[in-house]
């Protein structure tokens, strides 16, 4: 009786098996929540870049004074941060040896004045010829002309101000030998409130500035007054140095006292004209520097695609977009930093 009813089972069994082969398989379905999501409007506005920078504040006349001739250093009168007033004796040189010099250029000059008076005399009784009277005079000319380069030079032994302004470096100090031309004193000039904000701008920067640019200057003496600034000069040429092209802000002090050094912030109102697409920042799913990464809906509604995008500039919630968005009309905002690009999603009602 047992081995019969073992024989049904295992009989049942393996129909059931012979039954189940002959059916089609079909896969499992996985199903994913969708992730409820919120869409804004991409607006496109015209806007002029506004450019951010700092620097110092500097006079905007700025001289290097040097000696004309070399020699030893006698006197320096003055000291860094030292103000000045146009023709104030601030250095010169020991003047020994130059005034030898002009004292010797005088007295060649007397002899050859003498030697003129002779030849000449000696001419009228015909006992020199016209030629000699004429080598007399163009000895005349050099000797006049080398008592008038000692007297210049005798001139420039000395380092005079040019204007009224303030010394911010010494370079030489006095017993050392300074060179013709080396650099001695740094003077700054502050006539008329003559005061500028020099710093360095990127290549594409450079090309949206304009003289007669306006720009706010804050100053952290002053952390509560905006001054007002005019974009003065662009450099034509990039420092081989930096890479930067200098840009000149002349900064009017509206009555406030200024120095050189105050610490600058400026800001900088362009003229040039972009077209950009502005997005809530609450879109940028990821970013890095100038490039972020945003989603938008497919036209399913139900799935989504992930943009790269060339960022401008973030003004405070508003993210303004350079390229990346043509022909997109909404991105997706709340809900953005848990997409994938296979994410399911459903849009809040």
């Amino acid at each position: 009786m047992r081995k019969i009813m073992y024989s049904i089972v295992i009989t049942s069994l393996t129909i059931a098996m012979l039954a189940s082969c002959g059916e089609t398989q079909k896969p499992a379905v996985v199903t994913q929540d969708a992730i409820i999501v919120n869409t804004q409007p991409v607006i496109e506005k015209n806007y002029a870049p506004v450019l951010q920078y700092a620097g110092m504040i500097a006079a905007g006349t700025e001289a290097v004074l040097s000696f004309k001739i070399g020699g030893v250093v006698s006197r320096i009168y003055v000291s860094e941060g030292d103000h000045v007033t146009k023709g104030q004796l601030l250095a010169t040189l020991d003047l020994t040896e130059i005034n030898a010099q002009v004292q010797q250029s005088m007295q060649g000059l007397s002899k050859v004045q003498r030697d003129v008076n002779r030849v000449k005399n000696l001419l009228a009784d015909t006992a020199a010829t016209l030629e000699q009277y004429q080598n007399v005079q163009t000895q005349l000319s050099v000797a006049s002309e080398n008592l008038r380069i000692a007297q210049f030079n005798q001139q420039y032994a000395q380092i005079r101000a040019a204007q009224n302004g303030t010394i911010i470096k010494k370079i030489i100090n006095e017993g050392e030998l300074a060179g013709p031309g080396a650099p001695a004193l740094i003077l700054q000039g502050n006539a008329d409130n003559d005061w500028v904000v020099r710093f360095g701008v990127s290549d594409k920067d450079w090309a949206m500035l304009q003289k007669g640019n306006t720009a706010k200057v804050m100053l952290d003496a002053y952390p509560e007054t905006i001054f007002t600034g005019i974009v003065n000069k662009i450099a034509e040429a990039a420092d081989l140095a930096s890479g930067t092209y200098e840009v000149e802000i002349k900064v009017l002090p509206q009555g406030k006292k200024f120095a050189a050094g105050l610490f600058a912030n400026i800001t900088l109102q362009t003229s040039a004209q972009q077209n950009l697409k502005m997005i809530p920042i609450e879109a940028l799913a990821e970013a890095d520097g100038k490039i972020g990464y945003v989603y938008t809906l497919n036209a399913d509604k139900k799935t989504v695609s992930k943009l790269k995008v060339n960022i401008a500039f973030i003004d405070k919630d508003q993210v303004a977009i350079a390229t990346g968005l043509t022909g997109i009309a909404e991105v997706i905002t709340n809900g953005s930093s848990y997409l994938t690009a296979n994410s399911l999603v459903s849009v809040a009602q």
